[in-house]
């Protein structure tokens, strides 16, 4: 093989691999996370509101047993118990 051959074949493999990075590049542009919204927060009273038939005591009795995830702002037992929207309407349309 000569030294001329061997350039071509070098500068075909440097133009293919230019191509696919460029591919790449753009496919990676297009697989961009989008921001999302902060999931939002309801208190045992807004959780009864949102869901009829519902009660508050209901409610603080799903967080207790582990049936609703949830979480506790403030400090001890005294803290505010705030459930998530999407998982409240998930286990209320999956116990249905």
């Amino acid at each position: 093989m000569t030294r001329r051959e061997k350039n071509v074949i070098i500068t075909k493999i440097n133009e293919w691999l230019e191509r696919e990075l460029v591919a790449e590049d753009e496919s990676v542009e297009q697989e961009a996370p989008t921001p999302t919204q902060p999931p939002e927060m309801l208190t045992l009273k807004e959780c009864a509101e949102t869901v009829k038939g519902l009660s508050e005591h209901t409610v603080r009795q799903l967080v207790l047993q582990g049936k609703l995830p949830y979480i506790r702002t403030g400090a001890g037992k005294n803290g505010k118990i705030l459930v998530n929207k999407a998982a409240l309407l998930s286990f209320v349309g999956g116990a249905a």
